[in-house]
């Protein structure tokens, strides 16, 4: 069996930069350990599976980090949009395009520049906020940082959007790029909190030096991933809590740009618009860009 892919950056406007993503646009009769170990052996963030659909959207997509299935992501969605469109499956004008997610049917707005895809903007479900740690000391340790690196008046909270993060705002951007996980003592200080394992998204507002709102690394060992340089699925969720704490004006909630990946020379640009106020966010997306860097096939 031969099966066709596409890869694609996600999160950017140039190659080689953003998150890698594969697109099997057509994966036939794949079980889940069959995608699970293809996932695996593509060795990207996420690799993504377009099934027909069962009649609650225009297409069913699974997605897969080399470790586990994810009912929902950010950057397979917004890369599997930009894929479809090359594949001619999304027409060129359409404004709208439903995926079915594991957490439900799931609209992608779409942007159009002389028939071809220019941006595209996913709608995430509402965020859900979370435990809060509140060792401080054990939070520090579990990160590879001092505890003065920890932003003081803000608290370490677990927020989803589809897929629970941790978020930790730090100090400034050394911190967040000096961060390293120490996974026995994040799993014994979440458990501390009653929670398990999650992936870690650290941020700061440390100085906008490219226009962006926030500088931002996602950590994730827990997921198989154990740095992204593009997390969708958590930066709808990181605006809804810079929203949630006013770390944002009310002007500035329909433009934040999180920068990430830079630590791994990947950059990448995520767009995140969030509709509401604190205490009552009304709508959550994200969105961006995504180029097309080659094609291949999977024997099996």
């Amino acid at each position: 069996m031969r099966l066709r892919y596409l890869h694609l950056d996600v999160f950017t406007g140039v190659p080689f930069a953003g998150n890698q993503l594969a697109v099997f646009p057509e994966p036939g009769e794949l079980t889940a350990p069959d995608m699970q170990a293809i996932a695996k052996e593509m060795a990207f963030s996420e690799s993504t599976f377009v099934f027909p659909p069962t009649g609650r959207g225009d297409v069913r997509m699974r997605i897969f980090t080399p470790g586990s299935e994810l009912p929902m992501a950010g950057h397979p969605t917004i890369g599997s949009t930009f894929a479809l469109a090359l594949e001619g499956v999304i027409a060129a004008g359409r404004p709208e395009f439903v995926f079915e997610l594991g957490v439900g049917p799931t609209r992608v707005s779409l942007e159009w520049r002389d028939e071809a895809l220019a941006f595209a903007w996913m709608t995430q479900p509402s965020p859900q906020f979370g435990a809060i740690v509140a060792d401080r000391a054990a939070l520090a340790q579990a990160l590879g940082v001092e505890d003065a690196h920890l932003a003081r008046e803000l608290p370490a909270q677990v927020v989803s959007s589809g897929v629970p993060f941790l978020f930790v705002p730090l100090a400034s951007r050394a911190a967040v790029d000096a961060a390293a996980i120490d996974r026995r003592a994040l799993q014994r200080m979440l458990a501390s909190a009653g929670e398990p394992e999650r992936p870690v998204f650290l941020f700061t507002l440390d100085g906008s030096r490219e226009g962006e709102t926030v500088y931002s690394r996602m950590l994730g060992p827990v997921l198989g991933v154990p740095e992204d340089p593009a997390t969708g699925g958590a930066s709808g969720p990181l605006g809804a809590y810079l929203v949630q704490y006013a770390l944002v004006p009310p002007e500035r909630a329909l433009d934040i740009v999180s920068l990430q990946g830079v630590a791994m020379g990947r950059p990448s640009r995520i767009h995140v618009a969030i509709d509401g106020r604190p205490g009552h966010i009304t709508r959550v997306r994200v969105g961006g860009q995504s180029v097309l860097v080659g094609r291949g096939e999977i024997l099996r």
